[in-house]
């Protein structure tokens, strides 16, 4: 039992609750650090707190490499059209996704998977995702997708469209602020993503989608519904987009 009673000494340094639990249930069992006989029920369960412990600061780092392994292997499927570092591809209708918030990614799969998005018949690429998503039948393996692309490098899209004036698109983005913020970086309070540092081509095909309608049944699909409804045609989207561009190179330039 000195044994016992050479751990409890030590373990009276340690603060993880189980263990502090049982080394106060053990002192005044017997006297605190007399060296009596200590019940092997209470033994016991002082070895077993300081086995929870253990597990308890090891299994964390396990459980977070298996749920990143798991990730890499499920996005293999989605490289294919969001290519392998999350950068997107614009032939392929897919938008970079790389270094978006974990919650977003999270909500936009649960949004396609449960057809709140990907089912209206003229959003090609949305009908390409429904399927997609159909893959992750475990919320666990959702999630851990969604947690791998969020640790990848967010890139720096080539700007693909032309013609839009950011000055006059600074005007539009004053509807947009509220939500997705002056710089751009979104509001995960209000279920707003980051748009700085987005695919201009992509953001064009969003507003147009939200405009008509076919981007999904969701919240806040509803709300961007009304939103892309205050710019009156492509021109006023390609303006505001140029701001948003901006944003990007100023949120890039800080980044350096």
């Amino acid at each position: 039992m000195r044994r016992v009673w050479c751990l409890v000494d030590r373990a009276e340094a340690c603060y993880h609750p189980a263990i502090q639990d049982c080394v106060q249930s053990i002192q005044q069992g017997s006297g605190h650090h007399g060296h009596d006989v200590v019940s092997m029920k209470s033994a016991s369960s002082f070895v077993a707190a300081v086995a929870i412990a253990a597990f308890a600061l090891i299994a964390p780092g396990s459980v977070r490499a298996a749920d990143d392994a798991r990730g890499k292997e499920l996005y293999q499927l989605c490289a294919q059209c969001h290519g392998p570092a999350g950068e997107g591809n614009q032939l392929a209708l897919a938008p970079a996704i790389a270094g978006l918030g974990e919650w977003y990614l999270e909500a936009q799969l649960q949004n396609f998977r449960s057809g709140a998005r990907g089912t209206h018949p003229e959003d090609t690429a949305g009908l390409r995702m429904y399927p997609m998503s159909q893959t992750l039948k475990a919320d666990a393996d959702l999630e851990a997708v969604a947690a791998y692309v969020a640790a990848l490098p967010a890139p720096r899209p080539a700007p693909a469209l032309a013609g839009g004036d950011p000055a006059r698109g600074a005007e539009y983005y004053k509807v947009c602020v509220t939500c997705h913020g002056p710089d751009g970086a979104g509001n995960q309070a209000v279920q707003s993503p980051r748009i700085a540092g987005a695919s201009d081509w992509y953001l064009l095909s969003s507003l147009q989608k939200f405009k008509a309608g076919m981007r999904g049944t969701y919240p806040t699909a509803t709300i961007m519904r009304g939103m892309a409804a205050t710019l009156p045609d492509e021109q006023a989207m390609k303006d505001v987009i140029a701001h948003i561009m901006t944003l990007s190179s100023q949120t890039a330039a800080v980044a350096k």
